[in-house]
């Protein structure tokens, strides 16, 4: 009894499993890109509303204010190589003696008072260049927003 050992058994076993691995081997790649850049994105935003709080709050009035926040943050997001899908937007409130009033309202407010500005950057981050037809449902873009507070100075006077 002459029993032959053939290989072919396992033969073509490899081909298959790379067919059946790759697409998740992708996948996982493709979460570890957008996940990143998610991350990066957030970090970019906080770092944006913080300067663009702050530059608010050494302004002297809202509509400088204003400009001197926009400047701030898109600058922040230029040096970041931060893309926004249609570029960062805006959301601009304040407080005066710890009660939320309007931005304006926080520079209207007198030397001695309390007041704080609030700046909000938001911002939709795209994935269309992590985008692959072998992962149906992944999503177009992200949107990434954070807010910050500065307070104004007490005894500058304001206009």
């Amino acid at each position: 009894m002459d029993h032959a050992v053939t290989r072919d058994n396992g033969r073509g076993s490899v081909s298959i499993e790379v067919a059946v691995l790759a697409p998740a081997f992708i996948a996982l790649i493709v979460l570890a890109g957008v996940t990143g850049r998610s991350a990066v994105a957030a970090e970019a935003i906080e770092a944006a509303a913080h300067d663009a709080a702050r530059a608010a709050s050494i302004s002297r009035d809202a509509g400088t204010a204003r400009d001197e926040a926009r400047n701030a943050a898109r600058q922040q997001l230029r040096w970041e190589d931060m893309n926004c899908v249609d570029g960062p937007t805006f959301k601009f409130s304040g407080s005066v003696a710890g009660r939320p009033t309007s931005f304006g309202a926080a520079f209207h407010s007198r030397a001695g008072r309390e007041a704080t500005v609030t700046v909000e950057v938001s911002c939709t981050l795209s994935y269309a260049d992590l985008h692959l037809s072998v992962l149906p449902g992944m999503p177009s873009g992200n949107a990434v927003s954070a807010s910050f507070t500065s307070p104004l100075d007490r005894y500058r006077s304001r206009r």
